[in-house]
């Protein structure tokens, strides 16, 4: 699709439109390129910046030229862009240790770029972002600042290059919170725009590192300052410095009337190439729309409409998508919302393209920088670059090597993050620790750095300390030791695996529509915003739990079951829910797709969300089904900035009544896609007989025993396990239980008391009475010197009699007095259902009132799955010192 250009006269003919890969992690690949480089031909843009930090001979080891296999595989990229008219730009960053004064360097300066040159470049640019503004002692004596040494060889290489029809420079002081004291008084940026030669144009990445809004009058500013129109570094969609983070939201934040102002926009998007098509799409849309009518000038008959197009889309995004009426704006007036609808019709056809796929997910971020050693005339000592930054496989070697940091300070954390995101990306440490954690309810209307979660390096020795979720290793780990190990049960996941044979992309039930692509950029939006149906979630859960009294049993205050506070309740818990299984419409519709590159890039993110919005679906249920009003009051936002991952899913995570339960947000994506929805929700009593059912099974694999010989033995008392080891809690506490389904049955469940306390003296007065009951004879076996039943009844006997004389100890009940117990079968294959099953669990007791719980009785099999799921062993003071507790505060 050719969009039209806008034929505004005043428009700079040599305007760069285009992308800069400029991130830290796996570069795009060599097809990724070439597939860029046409849509940026059809799309009207017409340049592209090399500059990606996984090829260590761009920044690290700039010194180093290119070997002959690299060497080819650049001379075809700069083919590829010349065949689609796009001029290719190659950027080298020598800003770490180059000494400016030094003749030697210039010297392999200038050979580094003619090699480059020798491939067909005919576009550079200079970088020397992210550095420290300081100079060796030789370099001070030969130029009296900063900026002059820069200016110095940058002119140099401009001269030797003869003068480039495009070159660029990016100055240490790339943006305006970086500017030494401001913009107009930085000594730095004056000396840059009275020396530098004029035929270079100098990049800019707006406010801040990461702009939300760039003004025509700061660019005005600027401008006067550079004695030059700036070049825009932009990185509204860069992610590098978060991985749970990707922006699929439209270009936003920059006035049309910025077109006559700037030479140029080059947008450095997400990692992942595929996810960057609405980005990308919508920069070429701004770049061609009108610049009279740009909504930021005086009062005209077009930008009335536009205003009247942002109030339909503002009441659209409270009411949902209203496709039957399209809002009319005059042809070339940019408006964000309008343009990501144009641009997702055209980015459904891709989901179609047959594109295959194989081996684990993996995230093309890294969370840190290569390390990099200087011998001692300050040469970097490794000459080698990352084949993977040329080659068509775009491996990313070596990034099991860098190290990691726990978080141990926020000064720690904005310094190593000048090290950890992309260029010249990378977290100015403008946002608190406070702020950070709010929930972007708030934080959409301030101009704050989105650096909620940067991933920092630091030391390998700290990486075991790192609570980053790629780093949950679940590998050749059980997930539990309680689960069944049925007879001929399947090795791997069978049926949910998805296989590229199993694809039903042409049934209409499980064609992505349109719709669907809506509400997956509105959950992954812009660093700064969620989208319409984003927000939605957020305010429908966030007023279902502030009003949760109103369905909450309170004798003194009853409410009427079919009040209109009350209906608006459960109406909009229903909403509430259509919104959760929309989302579950999308995850499933996704894992059929044709094309499993972008399958790949995308699932890890909207599993996750999938997972947290059902999380919050299920706690919903909770209080509507279970009538309990909250006790705890809610989190205000002071949790540690790095608890909860970045965007949506952070913020509605924060929204539910949870402390110090980090951990449990800390979950392995499946390697593998898979289809499998598994759904947590309340007990109900119609789910004994399943939930019987399963703890029978549960138990029986967990002895080891023979199958068959087992189910003999309990032909007689077919409900004797489940009343063990689950019918207290379900008789007597089942506002505290859930269960977890698959697609056909029970999988799993969590049983929990408040109280664990008065559980044991309702135990004692009620259940243990109703057992003697209803299993007389195994009772009486306990006192018979010779019973006549098997061992292993005999010992289920005295686990039920010791419900009735053993006493919980107080120092136990001090700090954990709610009691637990979860079990799961082993056909669960996600292995973050444990951990969100514990979380309704410990959700639904922090509601309630309770700081802690422990697992009572917890037998040898399952330490290692209650250890993973962050309980610890606690000291027993018991008589029965056989007795092991493991307990958890929150």
């Amino acid at each position: 699709m050719q969009l039209e250009d806008s034929s505004d006269a005043k428009k700079d003919p040599s305007f760069i439109c285009g992308v800069v890969e400029g991130f830290y992690g796996r570069p795009w690949t060599l097809d990724q390129r070439k597939d860029l480089f046409i849509k940026l031909q059809e799309w009207g843009m017409n340049s592209y910046l090399y500059a990606p930090k996984d090829d260590y001979k761009h920044r690290a080891y700039w010194r180093e030229l290119y070997s002959v296999e690299e060497a080819e595989h650049l001379t075809m990229l700069i083919t590829a862009s010349k065949e689609c008219n796009i001029t290719f730009i190659y950027a080298l960053s020598p800003g770490l240790d180059i000494t400016y004064s030094s003749s030697k360097e210039m010297v392999i300066l200038k050979r580094k770029l003619d090699q480059v040159a020798q491939f067909g470049c005919t576009a550079f640019a200079l970088l020397f972002d992210d550095i420290e503004a300081e100079m060796t002692e030789s370099d001070k004596e030969a130029f009296q600042s900063f900026a002059q040494a820069q200016v110095s060889v940058t002119n140099e290489i401009y001269e030797h290059l003869n003068q480039p029809k495009e070159f660029l420079f990016c100055p240490t002081q790339y943006c305006a919170s970086r500017a030494v004291p401001d913009v107009p008084h930085s000594e730095y940026l004056n000396t840059v725009g009275s020396k530098l030669a004029p035929g270079i144009d100098v990049m800019w990445t707006g406010p801040k590192v990461i702009s939300r809004l760039i003004t025509p009058a700061s660019i005005d500013e600027l401008t006067e300052v550079l004695r030059r129109k700036p070049v825009i570094w932009d990185n509204l969609h860069a992610n590098d410095y978060d991985q749970k983070r990707i922006f699929l939201g439209p270009y936003s934040g920059r006035s049309s009337a910025l077109l006559t102002k700037l030479k140029g926009v080059l947008t450095n998007p997400n990692c992942e190439y595929g996810a960057n098509f609405v980005a990308i799409h919508t920069v070429a849309q701004w770049s061609k729309c009108s610049i009279e009518n740009g909504l930021d000038e005086n009062q005209s008959g077009d930008v009335i409409s536009a205003v009247s197009a942002d109030i339909k889309l503002e009441k659209e995004s409270r009411n949902g998508r209203s496709d039957d009426e399209d809002v009319a704006l005059p042809m070339l007036v940019y408006h964000p919302r309008l343009a990501l609808k144009k641009s997702l019709q055209l980015w459904l056809p891709e989901f179609k393209r047959t594109k295959s796929m194989w081996g684990p997910i993996s995230k093309p971020h890294v969370s840190n920088v290569p390390p990099v050693t200087f011998n001692a005339s300050g040469q970097s000592g490794v000459p080698s670059c990352s084949p993977g930054s040329l080659e068509e496989d775009g491996t990313s070697p070596g990034s099991a090597l860098m190290p990691t940091a726990d978080h141990s300070s926020a000064e720690d954390t904005n310094e190593l993050a000048s090290d950890a995101t992309l260029t010249p990306c990378l977290a100015d440490g403008t946002e608190s620790a406070e702020s950070s954690s709010m929930v972007s309810l708030d934080r959409v209307a301030e101009c704050l750095e989105p650096m909620e979660t940067i991933e920092n390096a630091s030391s390998a020795s700290s990486q075991a300390k790192n609570l980053d979720v790629e780093d949950v290793d679940d590998h050749d780990i059980k997930e539990s030791p309680l689960k069944e190990e049925m007879p001929n049960a399947p090795d791997h996941e069978e049926g949910d695996v998805v296989m590229e044979s199993e694809r039903k992309e042409e049934e209409e039930d499980y064609q992505l529509t349109a719709d669907d692509l809506c509400l997956l950029c509105d959950l992954f939006y812009l660093p700064f915003e969620h989208g319409p149906q984003g927000m939605q979630l957020l305010q429908e859960f966030n007023w279902l739990k502030l009003n949760a009294h109103l369905v909450a049993s309170n004798p003194s205050k009853p409410t009427a079951a079919g009040s209109p506070e009350v209906k608006e309740w459960h109406h909009r818990a229903e909403k509430f829910d259509t919104m959760s299984r929309g989302l579950n419409r999308l995850f499933t519709r996704l894992t059929y797709i044709n094309n499993r590159e972008l399958l790949y890039e995308l699932y890890p993110y909207v599993w996750d969300m999938r997972g947290v919005v059902a999380l919050l679906n299920s706690y919903v249920k909770w209080l509507s089904a279970c009538n309990q009003g909250s006790k705890q009051g809610f989190l205000s936002g002071e949790q540690e900035p790095w608890v909860f991952r970045g965007g949506l899913a952070a913020d509605l995570q924060r929204l539910l009544p949870l402390e110090s339960v980090n951990d449990l947000f800390l979950y392995k994506t499946p390697e593998t896609p898979t289809r499998q929805v598994y759904t947590i929700r309340p007990y109900l009593a119609s789910d004994e007989r399943n939930v019987y059912q399963l703890c029978h099974r549960l138990h029986i694999a967990r002895t080891g025993a023979n199958y068959c010989d087992m189910e003999k033995m309990f032909h007689s008392y077919p409900n004797l396990l489940g009343d063990i080891h689950l019918g207290a809690f379900v008789s007597l506490s089942p506002e505290f239980c859930f269960v977890v389904e698959d697609d056909s049955s029970v999988v799993g469940f969590v049983a929990a008391a408040a109280n664990a306390k008065e559980l044991q003296r309702q135990i004692r007065m009620a259940w243990v009475p109703e057992m003697q009951t209803k299993y007389p004879e195994l009772f009486h076996s306990l006192s018979a010197e010779k019973p006549s039943i098997p061992d292993p009844l005999k010992d289920l006997a005295a686990k039920l009699q010791r419900l009735h004389t053993e006493d919980l100890p107080d120092a136990l009940l001090t700090y954990h007095p709610s009691q637990l117990k979860m079990w799961l079968s082993d056909t669960v294959i996600d292995h973050s259902v444990s951990k969100r099953l514990l979380t309704c669990a410990v959700a639904a007791l922090r509601a309630h009132g309770s700081s802690g719980c422990h697992v009572y009785d917890v037998d040898v099999c399952s330490i290692e799955f209650y250890n993973r799921l962050g309980f610890v062993e606690l000291k027993n003071e018991t008589h029965v010192q056989d007795v092991m507790y493991f307990g958890r505060i929150f």
